[in-house]
């Protein structure tokens, strides 16, 4: 994927995660504690960043996998994507986790990289994005609703992987949410 400046709500470039972008998605990690708590039943631990390399749900190959990190000037990570191409199907993509730092949440920045990434992935001709949201996690639910998401309820925790990833085992009531993407015309 080419970068993508997104100006809304400050201006942001999306890039692909690269090896020396670690150190700043463990800070990031560390601010969006709450998000982890609710996902997991606990903050991030330093090998979750690791992690996100290798988590992929069954089915999928690591070359469908990517990671896309946000950032504000240069290199200051202020959110992260974690998608896989193609799956679960080749006409849709599964997102894994969606962050952005706590300092730039509500102000548009996540909704106007989620859209523009939605744009991508229509223009690539896959017609639905999947999300997974921690059910009880009100913001991330609000997020996807505005969005236009149509978001199922909550889960028992019976399947091994969740999304794009391997299910962490305090993860239950997690909602699957679907957004049919509409190709420009």
């Amino acid at each position: 994927m080419d970068e993508i400046e997104v100006a809304v709500g400050g201006p942001v470039t999306v890039r692909e995660m690269q090896p020396e972008d670690e150190a700043g998605v463990g800070r990031l990690f560390g601010a969006c504690e709450d998000y982890f708590v609710a996902a997991t039943g606990a903050p991030a631990l330093p090998a979750d960043v690791q992690s996100l390399y290798y988590a992929l749900p069954e089915g999928a190959d690591f070359e469908q996998k990517r990671l896309l990190v946000v950032c504000r000037g240069a290199d200051d990570v202020v959110g992260l994507v974690d998608v896989v191409d193609r799956h679960p199907d080749v006409g849709s993509c599964s997102v894994g986790v969606f962050l952005v730092a706590p300092e730039l949440r509500r102000q548009g920045v996540g909704a106007g990289v989620a859209r523009r990434l939605i744009e991508e992935v229509a223009g690539r001709g896959m017609r639905t994005v999947l999300a997974t949201c921690p059910g009880d996690w009100e913001p991330g639910v609000a997020f996807l609703r505005i969005l236009g998401f149509e978001i199922g309820g909550p889960e028992a925790a019976a399947a091994t992987t969740v999304g794009n990833r391997t299910r962490h085992p305090g993860e239950s009531g997690l909602r699957t949410a679907r957004l049919k993407v509409v190709a420009d015309r």
